[in-house]
């Protein structure tokens, strides 16, 4: 009797591991918009790279030639994010979006704007 139990009881949590959903990956590769004026912003390539795993968002981002950087928050109503990130010289930029099943968007706001819509990985 005891080891139908522990077997019921690990039958269980096999399934509810598999009912917990898996991370799920997004990504935006795309160019940049002037911001206060700068004229090279539309040079500056720039790769982002979102994993949403339950409410938690952990981002990451790299313009071309430059250093990977990172971002982390929760998802908030409706899928929203908004946070910010540490970039060179101590400077920062916004990273605002969205994450909703179909509609998910996001943009880095700080020296230049780099914003577009994130497709599935």
């Amino acid at each position: 009797m005891l080891k139908g139990a522990i077997f019921g009881g690990l039958t269980g949590l096999v399934l509810a591991g598999a009912a917990h959903a898996q991370p799920v990956v997004y990504t935006w590769t795309g160019y940049g918009v002037n911001v206060l004026g700068s004229s090279k912003c539309p040079t500056y390539k720039m790769t982002i790279d979102v994993t949403v795993d339950g409410d938690s968002v952990k981002g990451r981002f790299q313009q071309e030639g430059r250093p990977e950087r990172g971002f982390e928050t929760t998802l908030g109503k409706n899928g929203a994010i908004k946070t910010a990130a540490v970039v060179g010289g101590g400077n920062m930029m916004d990273v605002i979006g969205q994450i909703k099943e179909g509609d998910s968007n996001i943009q880095l706001y700080g020296y230049c704007n780099f914003e577009g819509k994130l497709t599935k990985k």
